[in-house]
């Protein structure tokens, strides 16, 4: 087999890198055209329709991919994932937006970027803005920590 390269300043393991890359591609969408049915099951004029369309074959190829490299590849650890989530604590979406403010805050009083009086104004500005729902929420959990 022999590998061509326009660039003869290269090194060899660079262009085997490369076209190996080169080739992943080539194998995705060859099999996405032939066995995922790209272009051939869906016949839509517009173009959110055919990017709607390409996308969820991407999406299968995904799907296939994971399901494959779980069964076959030994280097995976699928159940290490699910055994590392219990460590985790879930964060709620308020408190990570909470957490945002309170680091956005502090950096800008640290950097002396605006004065404070400024800062909380921009807080309470932003805060105002926001939907009742997550309005309601946010406030509670300032009024809590």
């Amino acid at each position: 087999m022999a590998i061509l390269s326009t660039d003869i300043n290269m090194e060899d393991d660079e262009i085997v890198r490369i076209y190996g890359k080169r080739w992943d591609i080539e194998v995705f969408f060859k099999m996405c055209k032939s066995f995922l049915n790209l272009a051939k099951e869906f016949q839509g004029r517009s173009y959110d329709s055919m990017i709607a369309h390409t996308t969820i074959v991407f999406c299968r190829y995904m799907m296939l991919t994971v399901e494959k490299r779980d069964n076959e590849d030994s280097r995976t650890f699928g159940i290490l994932f699910y055994e590392c989530c219990d460590e985790v604590k879930d964060i709620q979406y308020i408190e990570a937006l909470s957490l945002l403010l309170k680091l956005l805050k502090e950096y800008l009083h640290t950097h002396q970027l605006i004065p404070d009086d400024k800062i909380q104004a921009l807080i309470d500005a932003f805060i105002s803005v926001l939907p009742a729902f997550f309005k309601a929420k946010l406030l509670k959990f300032k009024c809590e920590s």
